[in-house]
C-alpha cells in the first residue's frame, strides 16, 4: 500500500507527491539555465581611412581566419 496524504481535500499518493516534486525541481533548473545562442564575435574597431583600406583589412582578417582553421585540421 502507498502512504497517502489529504490535499485540498483529495487523497494524493506519495508516490504522485514525489514524482511532481522531481519534475519541478528539474524544469525549474531547466528554465533556470541560460541559453546557448552563441553571439557573433566581434573584433575591435577599424580605423581605417578610406572605405577601400577598411575592405582590405575585412577581407585580410578573413583570409587570415580561413587559413587558421585550416593549419589547425
Amino acid at each position: 500500500m502507498v502512504a497517502t496524504y489529504t490535499i485540498l481535500g483529495r487523497q494524493v499518493g506519495s508516490h504522485v507527491l514525489a514524482l511532481a516534486t522531481l519534475g519541478t525541481t528539474f524544469a525549474g533548473a531547466y528554465l533556470a539555465m541560460p541559453s546557448k545562442t552563441k553571439e557573433k564575435e566581434t573584433g575591435p574597431a577599424i580605423n581605417a581611412g578610406s572605405k577601400d583600406e577598411e575592405k582590405f583589412i575585412q577581407d585580410f582578417l578573413k583570409n587570415a581566419g580561413a587559413g587558421g582553421e585550416k593549419a589547425k585540421a
